[in-house]
């Protein structure tokens, strides 16, 4: 098998553009770690078989949903993936209810019905994730469209993998967008493998943002790990949205730290492989870079490391204690009353 790493990418990606302030650096580096937190303390608890279900992980992608998010408001909407927890922490679901739903419990955010892939909360954009390769991707774009509709500047964003990158319902999607000029942001986040599969094994194209020539519409690879570079790339997308310019395909490069899901050996890439990427984790080099100009002292990064391991643990643990729904509540939401 052909070994893919970063350097065979990593010419094509832009570098981060635009200057930072220590407000947005505390901001960016809290959601990061909020995230990176969640993701560690639950796989600790899945491996004490305390979890319901498997864990799709997001750990390593962090900076893909941070920088995406910070680039949208509060009423923007974003669509999901079955690995969506970066994603509803980034866009503002707050920490308590997404975990509670996370452990199927009544507390959750959607009252135990969604659990690890199918959490939304509307009140601040989140329209839900879903299990289906691609399933998001068309209904992102009736949600542009009725932005559209309604003479709004609303942007819809929608996460996908590369593996969707190959659903006919991208394409679609790409082609019904940029011909009704849709605000509407495309986001792969290209890990290299659609589940155990390398994308260098499915597309002669090195780049799935030269897919959005076909359509007449922007597209841009890049650094997914650069927070930063990510956030600048989305601010110039949904400018473009905003402003009636239509929609953008964003491929950030980016990695996933463990398998598909948590218990994956991952005998499908080589240990060099994982070290390489490691080496440009998204966590530790942003919190780098932000000590190297000065931006925070080392001992405010310290607050919001421990701030967000003694919130993801109460809440683990408030999720842990919560009751499961009662059975007599199964088919509410499913007919009218």
């Amino acid at each position: 098998m052909k070994k893919t790493s970063p350097e065979t990418t990593e010419k094509e990606t832009v570098a981060s553009r635009g200057g930072l302030s220590s407000q947005e650096a505390h901001s960016l580096y809290a959601t990061l770690v909020e995230i990176r937190e969640c993701e560690a303390q639950l796989n600790a608890v899945f491996a004490k078989n305390l979890f319901p279900g498997y864990i799709h992980s997001y750990m390593g992608q962090e900076a893909c949903a941070t920088g995406v998010c910070a680039a949208l408001r509060s009423d923007d909407w974003i669509i999901t993936t079955h690995r969506g927890r970066g994603h509803y922490l980034a866009k503002g679901m707050a920490l308590e209810p997404m975990m509670c739903e996370m452990f199927g419990r009544a507390n959750g955010i959607a009252g135990g019905r969604g659990g690890e892939m199918h959490a939304a909360d509307p009140s601040v954009g989140i329209l839900g994730g879903n299990g289906i390769v691609g399933g998001g991707i068309p209904y992102a774009t009736g949600a542009a469209y009725s932005a559209l509709l309604e003479g709004s500047d609303r942007v819809c964003a929608v996460f996908f993998g590369e593996g969707a990158s190959n659903q006919g319902s991208f394409h679609e999607a790409l082609n019904l967008a940029a011909a009704w000029n849709l605000p509407l942001l495309f986001v792969c986040e290209n890990n290299l493998y659609a589940e155990m599969t390398p994308f260098i094994q499915t597309s002669r194209l090195p780049d799935i943002a030269l897919r959005a020539q076909g359509y007449g519409i922007h597209g841009e690879a890049v650094d997914g790990t650069d927070v930063v570079a990510v956030r600048d790339a989305a601010r110039a997308a949904v400018q473009r949205a905003r402003t009636g310019l239509g929609p953008t395909l964003l491929e950030l490069k980016t990695y996933r730290y463990g398998g598909h899901f948590q218990g994956d050996p991952c005998n499908y890439r080589t240990r060099e492989e994982e070290a390489q990427w490691k080496e440009r984790d998204c966590v530790a080099n942003f919190r780098a870079r932000i000590l190297v100009e000065n931006l925070l002292p080392l001992s405010e990064l310290q607050a919001v490391e421990a701030s967000a391991a003694s919130r993801v643990a109460c809440a683990i643990e408030l999720a842990l204690a919560s009751p499961d729904p009662e059975p007599s509540e199964a088919l509410r939401h499913v007919y009218a009353p």
